[in-house]
């Protein structure tokens, strides 16, 4: 669950739910115990401010930090849908990998590379001392501290750090095989994952501290977060060059919008044991009816009730083209939560479906010619 706030070169900013909160914990860090011991004597008033503002430049920092990622993407002609920034920092979204691993070393350094050039800035404003107010110096010195330490942490070596995205480049550089080369990232990074969840371990057992807390989170993280990048790469790979056209089952099953809920109950779902149906007339796709719709109707309606008037209408539907990249598609089932996608042609003629098991049949034959 997210929150648009606007938007950036085309490209939507959401905010993450987990953002709040840890907006507001930063803050109440810096103000409880960053900002006292560095600028002893001041008062809460002065140390609350200050860890907001500062708190508003860490995640602005972020969010300079994703823009320049998508900055180079866009140069590659890879569109970023969006931007979220969540309780562990950024991410951007975008609708494909790289296509080469020099546009993967230069799109996962770009981020890293601006952390740097912040800091670089802070540092100088930091540097100014007495000629500005203390409170611009206290912010100044802990943003250029926070971009340093961002710049450093992205660049770990492990999904899904950039770090771990250059390293991949490199090694797909090396090999000229990017399912091989993510597979040697993901070892790296599950290895990285365990030494962080074992030194938070170790963190908690022995010294009770809040950073073991977070280095189990982050070790989990980083964990989760290399398979999902392994799956991914992998679903990516297996449905290259493969179009809706390929997979769709073009023999379908259909009804007409004038059916009554009990001949669809009789003649389609019981007989077809499907869970959907496109609803076509004269060809055209007019809507799509569901087991879920049904049971919204009294069984003692069925009879009256038509299926036009419990469909889903065409203009609500997701649809695709049979010329439509494959992964585009099971990108958009995925976005919209749903297991089948009607494939129609130029004029709105129903030409095929597509489901989720269709996706998983090829991607589980492509995958056994790969290890």
């Amino acid at each position: 669950m997210s929150l648009k706030v606007g938007r950036i070169s085309g490209v939507e900013i959401r905010l993450h739910y987990t953002w709040f909160l840890i907006f507001v914990l930063v803050a109440w860090s810096l103000a409880y115990g960053y900002l006292p011991f560095e600028y002893p004597g001041q008062s809460n008033v002065f140390y609350w401010a200050i860890g907001f503002v500062a708190s508003a430049v860490l995640f602005l920092s972020v969010l300079i930090h994703e823009v320049a990622h998508t900055l180079v993407a866009q140069r590659y002609k890879i569109a970023v849908n969006s931007i979220t920034l969540y309780f562990l920092g950024g991410v951007s979204e975008t609708a494909e990998e790289a296509h080469t691993p020099g546009a993967e070393l230069r799109m996962a350094a770009a981020g890293p590379l601006m952390s740097i050039v912040l800091g670089v800035v802070f540092l100088g404003l930091w540097g100014i001392g007495p000629l500005i107010p203390l409170g611009a110096i206290a912010v100044f010195q802990y943003s250029s501290y926070i971009n340093f330490l961002l710049a450093g942490f992205n660049l770990i070596p492990a999904f899904p750090m950039d770090g771990g995205r250059v390293l991949r480049a490199i090694v797909w550089g090396r090999r000229k095989d990017v399912l091989s080369s993510t597979r040697t990232v993901t070892s790296v990074s599950t290895a990285i994952s365990f030494g962080f969840i074992a030194l938070g371990f170790y963190d908690l057992f022995f010294f009770g501290g809040l950073e073991g807390l977070w280095l189990v989170i982050i070790g989990f993280f980083i964990n989760s977060s290399a398979q999902a990048s392994m799956n991914e790469t992998r679903v990516g790979q297996a449905l290259a060059g493969v179009t809706i056209g390929d997979i769709m089952t073009k023999e379908v099953f259909t009804v007409e919008p004038g059916y009554s809920v009990q001949q669809l109950r009789d003649y389609a779902f019981v007989a077809r044991k499907h869970h959907g149906f496109p609803v076509v007339s004269g060809g055209e796709l007019v809507g799509i009816v569901t087991e879920e719709d049904v049971r919204r109707v009294k069984p003692e309606r069925w009879d009256e009730v038509r299926v036009q008037d419990v469909m889903v209408p065409a203009g609500k539907l997701v649809t695709a083209r049979p010329g439509d990249a494959a992964l585009d598609a099971l990108i958009k089932m995925s976005k919209a939560k749903i297991g089948r996608l009607p494939v129609i042609d130029e004029g709105g003629k129903l030409v095929g479906i597509v489901t989720r098991s269709d996706f998983t049949g090829v991607i589980e034959r492509k995958m056994s010619f790969r290890k």
